[in-house]
């Protein structure tokens, strides 16, 4: 009897034993950031979206945001893929992991507070109104642009916007696609970010015939990792690590939005 109640207390030790195996492992793989440094990789969705991810002239994705997540990449010792995805399906790419982190000026609304890790806001923005450039004097007010059609991006804050103020609009795929709507006549403006207007729209740029005029929305842009994911405080302390040493001021002055840096 007494060399059983030995054998039965062994058997017992040793189950407790893998259980607790089994849940160090668990705990660990609740990790993103273990996650990424095991697979080696950190798969960024985005759109091409000037000045935070575009491509080069040699096809090497850059901007504001890209630089960024290299950096991060470099830190978590992983190599850093851009893939495009389509905005209005961010949440489930992210939930597929099929991306690993959203960085594209996404801005804070209360479906990607609900639904996503987000990091603390970094850069300050605004949903501003794209017209042509010889009709810009017409539009200084939400009021002046309540009559136009509008083309905007599918799940995005422009499109939100639009719903707001109960403008006519067409949803479509990029905010980029919104501006070629716009100069090609078949939309009369377009709703996207002030960032982006900055880099892409008027004198010297690629649609110089176009002009923002009226600011729809004050937002904020953060990064959207998966929902209780611990990559969303790693990225927050990278980013103040990068804020401490210069090091983000030097990439915002590149691309030329250090005024929008949050403070």
């Amino acid at each position: 009897m007494k060399r059983k109640i030995i054998s039965l207390v062994l058997a017992a030790m040793m189950l407790t034993g893998i259980l607790t195996g089994c849940g160090n492992k668990e705990s660990a793989s609740d990790s993103d950031v273990e996650y990424i440094k095991g697979k080696g990789s950190l798969i960024v969705g985005i759109t091409d979206f000037a000045p935070m991810d575009y491509k080069d002239d040699n096809g090497k994705w850059i901007g504001f945001d890209a630089d960024l997540a290299r950096l991060v990449g470099e830190d978590l010792g992983v190599e850093v893929q851009f893939v495009e995805i389509d905005w209005d399906n961010k949440i489930l790419e992210l939930d597929n992991k099929s991306i690993d982190v959203v960085w594209n000026g996404m801005t804070l609304t209360d479906e990607v507070a609900s639904a996503m890790a987000c990091t603390k806001p970094y850069l300050n923005n605004a949903q501003t109104v794209v017209v042509k450039a010889d009709k810009a004097s017409e539009y200084k007010t939400v009021d002046d642009v309540k009559g136009l059609k509008f083309a905007v991006e599918a799940g995005s804050a422009g499109e939100a916007a639009a719903e707001e103020n109960g403008f006519e609009y067409t949803a479509i795929t990029s905010q980029a696609d919104t501006l070629m709507e716009v100069e090609a006549g078949t939309s009369d403006a377009s709703i996207i970010d002030s960032l982006m207007a900055g880099a892409m729209v008027g004198e010297g740029t690629s649609y110089d015939d176009l002009k923002n005029t009226v600011n729809l929305t004050s937002e904020e842009y953060v990064v959207g990792c998966r929902k209780g994911s611990d990559l969303a405080a790693y990225i927050d302390d990278e980013i103040k690590k990068y804020t401490d040493d210069g090091t983000i001021k030097t990439i915002a002055e590149e691309y030329g939005v250090q005024e929008a840096l949050v403070k």
